[in-house]
């Protein structure tokens, strides 16, 4: 393989079926069946109705269902245009490599807020006010074309407000940022959504208000009919989701154009304030953004669509450009300081990902360059927010590191999916490894304050108390063994840390060793540990090795990240400081 992912110009048609074959067969058995085929790429995250693997399924149809398949009938089964995504997928070389487990964090995070059930359904548009309250489901789509969903995910809901980026989108694509800014405005109103003001040029505050919706409304293809103009619009959401076509509630759309004298009011008053382009009709205008607003999809519609955003533009599951790459990067800029109502600040502080949510209790996050989210759950917080959706973020948040700053923070706690556990275990252990062979302390407290367990190892099971015995390092063996370290822990040679002290004649370190761990000479005192051996805690560290408290487990997967010996971890690390990152998001 050329840089880990595979390229069917280097491997010829013969060896991918190979590869199939090895990747999917059920151990123990001869060959591979179409249900074990389908299977196994739905676990790493292709359905099996993906269009991009059309042709394969069409393969399918045409075979026995039991008829177990060798590598050469698997080369005439799998289409050679589906080949290197179906490759990819089983190899790992997707952008969420192990799908299995984000899933699993995801679904129980999902779960987990199922149980917040304050708020109310929207009454102010009278069909809304009819939907069951109850009604919860989430979906992800990553930049890759992995899906999954939870919950009443085949529920088509009204999109309400989740279509005001599309449309500022829509018109930034047609017209330019230059033309449309010209009519509104890019900065948070800290006013409601639907509050009768505009900003100091006479304009709507951003494209996320409802004036600034109203206003996008009547720069899309003013001069076409009126037919045409919505056409138009449900062909790009369609693009966007990647061909699947959007419904359409008429009774929604009558019945907020019935109760819609606030959003007239806002059309007459930025009409009086000559922010419309010049003959603009009012009413049709007003009619087209009702109908955006009306708009209906599922969660999957919307999570495709969402991460058509945070793949630039470009639709996943056709990589069709729907939108122009600068076009998105103003939506989502407007999304991340505009998209949550009067809440936008503070979610932009606390989850620090591009949203958009609507009082039909939809929303969509955009996780540039991994995934799009969406939710719809209908009870909404006194801003207009969905109860759960908002929830969901903070959760979200709190596992992975999907905040936009993420990356400043050193806090390994927190997961990137796009990486492998192995990975980044690996990296870890040697960042560790190597801040205590050079003695660098405050790197190795560094290091442990950001969650990396202090008895990680590399592949030759030495730790980082190993290689600072070894080069002598004895502020750095002390600090480690405050922290929990395993001092007992054996590399690949059967070598304790102590044995390397020993070796390489570090006199003081096999002296604090010795008296630590209890193998000490007649005639020499013991170490006072204040905790009574390997766990006990010095100057404030761990009393006793007892274990640290964990909640209910998530997933099984992935070791203990910030654990010490004896289950252990350190007590700096804050209230998550003994799971790895998403194996316990409840609050202590």
């Amino acid at each position: 393989m050329n840089d880990m992912r595979f390229n069917l110009d280097d491997h010829d048609r013969r060896s991918a079926a190979e590869l199939i074959f090895r990747l999917t067969r059920t151990e123990g058995t001869d060959g591979v069946t179409i249900p074990e085929f389908f299977k196994a790429i739905e676990a790493v995250g292709i359905d099996a109705n993906d269009r991009r693997i059309r042709e394969t399924r069409e393969n399918a149809a045409l075979l026995a269902t039991d008829v177990r398949m060798s590598p050469d009938q698997l080369l005439d089964f799998v289409a050679p245009e589906n080949t290197t995504l179906i490759v990819r997928a089983l190899t790992g070389e997707l952008v969420v490599p192990e799908f299995f487990d984000f899933r699993n964090r995801m679904e129980n995070i999902f779960e987990y807020c199922r149980d917040f059930k304050g708020g109310d359904v929207a009454t102010y548009i009278p069909q809304l006010a009819r939907v069951d309250p109850e009604m919860y489901a989430m979906a992800v789509c990553t930049i890759d074309g992995q899906q999954f969903s939870f919950g009443d995910d085949e529920e088509q809901y009204c999109v309400q407000s989740t279509c005001k980026p599309i449309s500022y989108s829509i018109a930034l694509d047609c017209l330019g940022a230059r033309t449309v800014h010209s009519h509104v405005g890019r900065e948070p109103s800290g006013r409601s959504f639907n509050e009768l003001t505009l900003n100091d040029a006479g304009l709507p505050h951003n494209p996320m208000i409802n004036s600034g919706a109203i206003m996008c409304s009547a720069l899309i293809r003013p001069h076409h009919p009126q037919a045409d103009r919505f056409d138009y619009v449900m062909s790009v959401w369609r693009s966007l989701s990647g061909g699947r076509r959007p419904g359409f509630d008429n009774s929604v759309f009558l019945s907020e154009r019935e109760t819609a004298d606030r959003n007239f009011a806002l059309a007459y008053f930025m009409r009086e304030n000559g922010a419309f382009p010049p003959d603009t009709d009012i009413m049709r205008t007003l009619d087209f953004y009702f109908q955006c607003c009306s708009i209906t999809v599922d969660v999957r519609q919307m999570a495709a669509i969402a991460a058509t955003f945070a793949n630039g533009g470009v639709c996943p599951m056709t990589n069709q450009r729907v939108f122009q790459s600068e076009t998105v990067k103003n939506c989502l800029s407007l999304m991340y300081s505009c998209g949550m109502y009067d809440f936008s600040g503070e979610y932009a502080f606390t989850v620090g990902i591009p949203a958009k949510s609507g009082v039909s209790g939809a929303m969509f996050l955009v996780v540039p360059g991994v995934c799009g989210i969406a939710l719809w759950s209908p009870r909404l917080d006194r801003l207009g927010n969905p109860v759960r959706g908002v929830e969901f973020s903070k959760r979200l948040v709190d596992v992975f590191a999907f905040h936009t700053y993420a990356n400043m923070v050193d806090d390994h706690r927190r997961i990137d999916p796009t990486k492998r556990m192995m990975r980044r275990e690996a990296d870890d252990a040697g960042h560790m490894c190597g801040a205590a062979a050079r003695g660098d302390l405050g790197e190795v407290r560094r290091l442990v304050a950001a969650g990396i367990d202090p008895s990680a190892s590399d592949y030759d099971g030495r730790s980082a108390m190993h290689l600072a015995a070894s080069e002598g390092q004895e502020p750095v063996v002390r600090f480690l063994f405050e922290q929990g370290a395993n001092a007992s822990a054996r590399d690949r040679w059967g070598n304790t840390p102590l044995d390397d002290a020993r070796r390489e004649s570090r006199d003081a370190i096999v002296a604090f060793l010795e008296a630590a761990l209890g193998d000490v000479p007649a005639d020499q005192p013991a170490l006072d540990s204040q905790g009574g051996g390997l766990g006990g805690g010095l100057d404030g560290g761990f009393g006793g090795g007892s274990s640290a408290a964990n909640g209910p487990d998530v997933i099984s997967s992935g070791p203990t990240s910030s654990s010490g010996p004896n289950g252990a971890a350190p007590s700096s690390l804050g209230p998550s400081q003994s799971s790895a990152p998403g194996d316990d998001i409840l609050p202590n």
